[in-house]
């Protein structure tokens, strides 16, 4: 069985720049429970729907990180569950600190840096258009980039990679609305800074709506 894994994982070739490198990838998620989370979603789809979906995003993105040639940490946003979806030989936890979204990216950020890593990646946990090729891109852009960023259609952003830290990027940010893009890309004018593709998460019922992934948890809907 061992062999067949090293047969498969040498047939992927990891690039040597992902082999040799410190790589961290931040899994930032929210305790998954009924009611909590995704509230701009269970508006209309109403609060089980709403969690089911959240709990299908999840398990995609442990399907996407899982085999990721880099250390990865889950940082919780209530408490540390040691028994779930996110296995505990391949996954990191702890816990995210902070006031707002920025002062905890941020704490998770140097805390990578105090821990050696070299690039590290943030991403969410509620990422349907993302795939572990996407994670590997942003990690390799980091070669010739101090940062990289994936641009969301509703004008924040679903992942933020860098080198080396700027307090500038977690402050003066009104997190959750269409400004945070454009206010992170002044930040980094000056930096070398490469962009991913715009991708679309997922907070609304039209996010979803016209996607065959979400069509079983959906079915109650008529509108």
């Amino acid at each position: 069985m061992l062999q067949n894994n090293k047969a498969v994982r040498d047939e992927k070739v990891i690039d040597f720049t992902l082999a040799n490198s410190n790589n961290l990838l931040l899994i930032f998620t929210r305790n998954p429970e009924i009611g909590k989370g995704k509230r701009r979603l269970a508006a209309t789809v109403g609060d089980q729907a709403a969690f089911d979906i959240y709990k299908f995003l999840l398990a995609h993105t442990v399907a996407i990180t899982k085999n990721l040639y880099a250390e990865k940490e889950v940082y919780y946003s209530e408490e540390i569950w040691e028994n779930d979806i996110w296995d505990n030989q391949k996954f990191g936890k702890k816990l995210q600190i902070g006031e707002d979204l920025g002062v905890r990216m941020a704490n998770a950020f140097q805390q990578g840096f105090q821990n050696e890593y070299q690039k590290i990646i943030i991403i969410g946990s509620d990422m349907l258009d993302l795939s572990q090729e996407d994670l590997e891109e942003a990690f390799k852009s980091l070669e010739k980039n101090d940062f990289v960023v994936g641009p969301a259609k509703d004008g924040g952003y679903y992942l933020l990679g860098i080198k080396k830290f700027l307090p500038a990027l977690f402050k003066n940010k009104t997190w959750g609305t269409e400004t945070v893009l454009k206010d992170t890309l002044a930040d980094l004018k000056n930096e070398t800074t490469a962009l991913l593709e715009t991708r679309n998460d997922v907070d609304y019922y039209e996010d979803i709506k016209d996607i065959d992934a979400f069509s079983p948890f959906l079915k109650h809907i008529k509108l």
